[in-house]
């Protein structure tokens, strides 16, 4: 009896222990600004194991083994982070929490452009746009360069076709400037660039950019773009600005899914192509103990090709078309013409040739990639951070077609019909940063390593070599693969020094070093993409290597290498609390040019309230890059409507010493901006920021030198046939281009930003922004070498018009995006305008001038349009959300390319001022319906699409 009565008092004495124990604790919920709960909520204390998630109310509890003072740590992703103290005594105690969602602060921090303490944007003493995670998956965009099109103002970009690899990378530009002036980096660390340089006919040709597509958007946290030169303190390619890209950190399960289609009408025809698959995963784990953090995040991305090309004008397939004999009369030879041409169709109709024999429009894609972002802390100041990223992308983009007319690109007993060649791509891309940041004394320090690789290999399909023997050709080749691969080490120093009662009363002092191998490879294909087998057509020789694409030769090949040293200085004062002043110096010294110093002055006064006067001066640089030194190889490319075999040379080349051309120099700016940003009435932020960019010897890649002609026989004095007869004596190669430093070029423009936010009720709010850009890119000077300059012909031909519309016209010289966001308890719609202002392209031989015997429409601006994207979400509930939506919902289309009456398929006129040309436009025989050589918003037209995200 007394052992039973001592385990009940036993039993008693822990109930009542651990109810002691655990008596104090905290209790509440968690919501949004509305008073929408929020489920998934992160509440943890801040040093130590305790946390928890919310439940799907929104309600959490806490227990504490003990009372005393806590901070607690209340996070979700799309919010602000916030942190309370509390105390907690032996009681449960209620708290709510309302977290603030990141677009109601509108003044967002940024860390680019400035090392001193992080800024709100309207604060920095530089431009910089901030965009969240929310504003990249608003929209059906799934690409990174597509979003950015469509969200920031000064940036633009579009998706290619029919031109190679730049099918598969899209080209983009900052401010009007090059894809290779604008620098890209991830958390801060420089981002390597693609293997790929664009050598075809659109926007961006010659230059070497970032594949932004690489880095899947579930992985985004938030873009900083900084609007302004920053060599001064990043190093080269920071001419027009730099895109730094943050990664997610602690995060909720996340995951959504798309689809969605094209749903357009153009040309009488209805379009539902473009199909587009997308799912993506992300989830950022805390560790225990404030020890810190890992993130995973991953995307796969397929998406359909779509189709805007128009039906091939050329009267007859199979055959060339007649011509008129001296004593036929004209009806005669019309009836003759006509017969010709109704046996020609009656062929192509049974064999199933298709006018609409080319695919213009969006490459196959298909992408799938992951990022890992993470960090350990090592007590208080030390840190080790991490980031690994991995993306496999495969492309498949159409070529010209080739006709059973085009009989040295052919081979008729394999193809009698024709062929549509088709470019494969394999692109992968690696990357890797690691590195320990923390405190030695009063100076913080950080210590990296990146590295980064990108590859691409290229795989033709559905073609020929016409070269070799007749029904020996494979269909398929291997042509070789291009690699490009970085690695950067950097050591940054810096210390805020504060003082009382001066003049000064703080000081930001940053010093750094950075150390940089680059490395580029062209591979070679295999020996039949390459090779000629001597087939002749009669006495006429059949072009060599594939289809399409010849592969890379053994002469191609190569492995080049190079490394830099640099060395920084940054210093940012304040003078009180209105003045801000900064000065930066970088030095840097490449292995193959050379070394160059670049500077940077920038100051903020605030003139009231939260209003500030802004504006910086910097000189800058752009080395060139490896591809731009070394690239070479042997392309077929299509001039007008002909086919010809082009000879792409580096300055190694002794063709391009004959021209008188020396080693590629880097590109040195001068720029300068000045502004105004600020917030009034806590809802309403702005920011105008005007600037002026000087640059001088930017690396153009030439305009095409063709052997020289007279009736269509070859000039033997020619100075270009003499120089292409020293490697090509048999004249198969048609022509050769280059890279030079040959233009210095201005660009002035201004941005403005506005955004506001009106609380309509408890549970509705509406956020209206308009942010635009205006920019004028002029060509103020064109420098060959002595040789160059002392020929009018070598001249005309190494920047031509056409070269010149590319840099002064061929991108929007303004743009305007008007985006409203309404929303009402579980219901959020999104309206988006953007105004693509006007481009224009200019013909290579001026059809303004008579003599020259061409249509004066061969030059043709493109009109602006306004583009309309509407999405509908509904939040079922805090955990799962269903969007509906269209981009382009209006189908809007650019202006259509001119198009000659002499260029039509019933023209079977028999004289020759009237007879059928396909010569006298820019439609490649009508098959071009929309300008490729600009890059305004893309024709696509209408695209639809649902969304499902589910988020805990």
């Amino acid at each position: 009896m007394i052992k039973i009565l001592f385990k009940n008092i036993l039993v008693i004495l822990l109930f009542l222990t651990s109810a002691q124990l655990f008596a104090q604790g905290l209790k509440g919920k968690v919501t949004d600004s509305a008073g929408l709960a929020i489920p998934g909520a992160t509440i943890q204390v801040v040093g130590s194991k305790i946390g928890t998630s919310s439940d799907g109310n929104g309600l959490y509890a806490l227990k504490f083994p003990a009372a005393g003072s806590y901070k607690i740590r209340i996070s979700f992703t799309g919010y602000q982070t916030s942190e309370v103290a509390v105390q907690i005594d032996n009681t449960v105690k209620t708290m709510d929490f309302a977290l603030q969602d990141t677009k109601e602060l509108l003044s967002d921090v940024v860390v680019v452009g400035s090392r001193s303490t992080p800024r709100t944007n309207i604060e920095s003493v530089v431009p910089v746009d901030l965009i969240s995670a929310k504003d990249v998956k608003v929209f059906a965009q799934t690409d990174l360069t597509q979003i950015l099109n469509f969200v920031a103002p000064s940036f633009s970009s579009n998706r290619q076709t029919v031109s190679d690899g730049t099918d598969h990378i899209d080209p983009a530009s900052l401010r009007g400037l090059g894809p290779d002036q604008v620098l890209v980096l991830v958390n801060g660390k420089r981002r390597h660039t693609t293997a790929l340089v664009n050598i075809n006919g659109t926007f961006g040709r010659g230059s070497v950019g970032t594949d932004l597509n690489s880095i899947p958007v579930s992985a985004i946290e938030r873009i900083e773009v900084l609007r302004d030169g920053a060599a001064a303190q990043y190093g080269s390619d920071a001419i027009a600005g730099v895109i730094n890209i943050v990664l997610k950190k602690v995060t909720p399960y996340s995951f959504s899914t798309s689809f969605g289609q094209s749903s357009s009408s153009t040309l009488g025809r209805d379009f539902s192509d473009g199909r587009t698959f997308q799912v993506d995963f992300s989830k950022g784990w805390a560790f225990k103990n404030d020890k810190g953090f890992i993130n995973f995040a991953a995307q796969y991305l397929q998406r359909g090709y779509t189709n805007r090309g128009g039906l091939d004008t050329r009267p007859l397939l199979y055959s060339a078309s007649p011509t008129k004999g001296a004593t036929e009369s004209e009806a005669d030879f019309q009836a003759r013409f006509a017969s010709l041409k109704a046996a020609d169709d009656a062929r192509a109709a049974a064999n199933g040739l298709d006018r609409n024999n080319m695919r213009v429009g969006n490459s196959d894609s298909k992408n799938g990639g992951g990022f890992l972002n993470g960090q350990f802390n090592f007590g208080k100041t030390t840190q080790l951070y991490y980031a690994a990223g991995f993306t496999h992308k495969t492309g498949s983009a159409a070529g010209f077609y080739r006709l059973p007319t085009q009989t040295t690109q052919i081979d008729l007993s394999i193809y009698p019909n024709g062929f549509l060649p088709f470019i494969n791509t394999k692109i992968n891309d690696y990357s890797f940063a690691a590195g320990l940041r923390g405190k030695i004394g009063t100076w913080e320090y950080d210590l990296s390593n990146t590295s980064g690789e990108n590859t691409i290999k290229f795989n033709i399909d559905n073609t020929v070599n016409a070269s070799l023997p007749t029904g020996t050709s494979p269909t398929s080749f291997y042509a070789g693969e291009l690699l490009f691969r970085q690695n950067t080490s950097n050591l940054d120093l810096s210390k805020k020094y504060t003082f009382d009662g001066g003049f000064l009363t703080s000081l930001n002092a940053a010093f750094g070093g950075e150390f940089r191998i680059d490395n580029y490879q062209i591979r070679e294909g295999e020996v039949l993409s390459y090779s000629n087998g001597g087939r002749l057509i009669g006495t006429t020789p059949t072009a060599s290597g594939a289809q399409v694409f010849p592969g890379f030769k053994p002469s191609n090949a190569l492995d080049k290498s190079r490394h830099n040293v640099g060395a920084y200085a940054d210093f940012e004062a304040e003078f009180g609390p209105r003045v801000t002043l900064g000065a930066a110096g970088r030095y840097e010294n490449y292995s193959d040019f050379g070394s160059n110093f670049s500077y940077k002055f920038t100051g903020k006064v605030k003139l009231f309230g939260d209003v500030a006067l802004r504006g910086a001066y910097a000189t800058g640089f752009r080395a060139p890059s490896l591809h731009q030194q070394y690239f070479n190889n042997e392309s077929t490319q299509f001039v007008g409507t002909n086919a010809t075999q082009v000879l792409t040379v580096n300055n190694a080349n002794p063709i391009v010493a004959q021209f008188g051309v020396g080693a590629l120099k880097p590109e040195i700016s001068k720029s300068g901006s000045l502004g105004l940003a600020g917030k009034i009435a806590q809802t309403f932020t702005f920011t105008i920021d005007a600037y002026n960019i000087d640059i001088r010897d930017r690396i153009v890649f030439s305009s095409q030198y063709a052997r020289e002609r007279s009736g269509g026989v070859l000039v033997p004095t020619g100075v270009v046939n003499q120089i292409l007869n020293t490697v090509d004596p048999s004249a198969q190669i048609n022509s050769v281009q280059f890279f030079t430093n040959a233009i210095n070029t201005n660009t002035a423009g201004i941005d403005v930003v506005l955004t506001n936010r009106f609380n309509l009720g408890v549970k509705s709010s509406l956020i209206l922004s308009v942010a635009g850009n205006l920019n004028k890119t002029v060509v103020r000077s064109i420098q060959g070498s002595d040789k160059i300059e002392s020929d009018p012909s070598l001249k005309a031909k190494l920047f031509d018009r056409l070269e010149r519309s590319r840099f002064e016209s061929s991108v929007p010289k303004n743009k305007l995006n008007i985006t409203a966001t309404y929303n009402v308890s579980k219901l959020s719609f999104v309206a988006r305008t953007v105004r693509f202002g006007e481009v224009t392209y200019l013909n290579a031989i001026d059809p303004n001038i008579p003599s020259n015997g061409l249509p004066p429409q061969l030059d043709q601006t493109f009109a602006p349009k306004w583009i309309t994207d509407l999405s509908v979400s509904y939040a079922a509930s805090k955990t799962w959300s269903v969007t509906v939506g269209a981009n382009n919902i209006f189908d809007v289309y650019p202006d259509r390319l001119y198009i000659d009456p002499r260029n039509n398929e019933h023209n079977l006129s028999g004289n020759a001022s009237s007879n059928y040309s396909g010569g006298l436009d820019n439609t490649s025989n009508g098959r071009f319906l929309y300008s490729r050589a600009v890059s305004q918003f893309g024709f696509n037209g209408r695209y639809v699409y649902g969304k499902i995200a589910c988020t805990f």
